[in-house]
């Protein structure tokens, strides 16, 4: 039996809508830039100060929600959404994604033997760096891709876009 109606190949996320994984993937992609960039960043402040592990690992995290949130930001700004309605809108588009990929990011770095105490001149940081993010993307993307079908995280973002 067919449908009167077809849905756009291309759908973003309404509600019950069809999600490529594409666009599960370029919406994570997104979130991973984000975190990369704070990782990194919260990584090389607390080595720098001479921090150790703990306070090291919670500015990274804070970092990366951080400009997670503020890559969102931007592009809903340039869309014309007012302050209040752009954190609103990169608060519902982001946080789930952000947490899962910072909880499985720091989870490979915390259980992988060695990484905590790795330096940044440590080939093993940035070896244990770049499979975390890369399993952190790997784990994200399904949760997007659910999160987009449903009209929620990026479905949100990409409203303003169109």
């Amino acid at each position: 039996m067919e449908h009167a109606h077809e849905q756009h190949p291309h759908h973003h996320g309404a509600a019950g809508g069809k999600v490529t994984w594409a666009a599960a993937a370029q919406a994570t992609l997104h979130c991973l830039t984000g975190c990369a960039i704070g990782e990194v960043l919260g990584m090389v402040i607390g080595t720098a100060l001479g921090w150790g592990n703990a306070p090291t690992m919670v500015l990274a995290i804070a970092l990366a929600f951080f400009f997670g949130y503020a890559l969102t930001l931007r592009g809903v700004r340039a869309a014309g959404l007012d302050v209040h309605t752009a954190i609103r809108v990169a608060l519902a588009a982001d946080t789930l994604s952000i947490a899962v990929m910072e909880l499985i990011d720091n989870g490979v770095i915390l259980l992988w033997p060695g990484a905590m105490d790795a330096t940044l001149s440590d080939l093993l940081f940035w070896t244990t760096l770049g499979i975390a993010l890369a399993l952190a993307f790997v784990v994200t993307t399904p949760v997007n891709k659910w999160m987009i079908g449903r009209g929620k995280g990026h479905a949100v973002v990409h409203q303003y876009h169109h």
